[in-house]
C-alpha cells in the first residue's frame, strides 16, 4: 500500500481543495489583519464582549503561542488565542476571536453536535494515530482470523475519525455564523466592515470541509485497497 497510484488518484480532489483552503486562509488573513476593526477592542476583548453579551460567565481568555492555534478548551472552560489574534484589534483577529466564543457560547448551550463531537475525541484521536499500523499488521497476518479482525478494527477506528471530521463542520458553521452574528449586534464591527470579518472565518470554514473530504477518500481508499467495498484485496 505503499506509493499507490490508486490513493494518489483517489486523494487529488481533496489534497488540491487542501492547499486552496489553507493558501485562501493565510491570504485572507494576512489581508484582514492589516484592517483595523473600527471598534478598537482587542481579540481578547472582542471575545470577552461577545461572551457577556450571550450570558457566558466563568471562561478564561489566554493568550496561546503559534500561528492561528486559537482554540476553545470545553474541559477547563478556557478559550486560547494565538498572539497574532489576543491583542490585536484587526478584522482578522476580532472575527477569529468571536468565532472561539461562539464555541464556548455552544459548550454553555449544550449544543448537541458539539457534545458528540467532544465525546468521539478520545477515539479520534488514538483512531487517526494507530488505526493505518492496525491495519498494516492485520495484511502481514493475513490469512488468519485474527489479522482479518485487525484489518477491521483498523478501518472502523479510522471511520470514528472521518465521522468526527463530519461532525466538525456543523460545530465550525455554527460557531461561525454565531460570531458574525454578535459581533454586530455587540457593536465589534459595523456594516461597513463586518464583510471582512466574515470572509476570514469563510475561509476558515474551507480548511474543514477540506479536511472533511481529505478524510473521507482516504476511507474509501482503505475500502476499496482492503476488499471491503466491493471486488477483492488487489494488493
Amino acid at each position: 500500500m505503499f506509493f499507490d497510484p490508486l490513493y494518489i488518484i483517489m486523494l487529488l480532489p481533496a489534497l488540491i481543495l487542501s492547499v486552496i483552503a489553507s493558501a485562501l486562509v493565510k491570504t485572507t488573513f494576512s489581508k484582514y489583519s492589516g484592517v483595523p476593526s473600527g471598534s478598537g477592542l482587542t481579540g481578547a476583548e472582542a471575545a470577552r464582549r461577545m461572551l457577556s453579551h450571550s450570558g457566558v460567565q466563568g471562561v478564561k481568555i489566554e493568550r496561546v503561542d503559534g500561528f492561528l492555534s486559537d482554540h476553545y478548551d470545553p474541559v477547563s472552560k478556557t478559550l486560547r488565542l494565538s498572539p497574532g489574534v489576543y491583542g490585536s484589534d484587526s478584522l482578522a483577529a476580532v472575527g477569529v476571536a468571536c468565532h472561539e466564543a461562539g464555541h464556548a457560547v455552544q459548550h454553555a448551550r449544550g449544543y448537541f453536535p458539539l457534545k458528540i463531537r467532544t465525546a468521539l475525541v478520545p477515539v479520534t484521536q488514538f483512531g487517526s494515530t494507530f488505526s493505518y499500523w492496525i491495519i498494516l499488521l492485520g495484511l502481514l497476518m493475513s490469512g488468519t482470523e485474527f489479522g482479518v479482525f485487525l484489518v477491521k478494527l483498523g478501518v472502523i477506528l479510522f471511520a470514528a475519525a472521518v465521522l468526527f471530521s463530519f461532525v466538525t463542520l456543523p460545530v465550525e458553521w455554527d460557531a461561525s455564523a454565531r460570531a458574525k452574528r454578535e459581533m454586530q449586534l455587540c457593536g465589534i464591527v459595523n456594516g461597513s466592515n463586518a464583510d471582512g470579518a466574515s470572509s476570514v472565518l469563510n475561509a476558515a470554514f474551507l480548511t474543514y470541509v477540506a479536511a472533511a473530504a481529505s478524510a473521507l477518500m482516504t476511507l474509501l481508499y482503505y475500502l476499496v485497497r482492503l476488499g471491503l467495498l466491493g471486488g477483492r484485496d488487489r494488493d
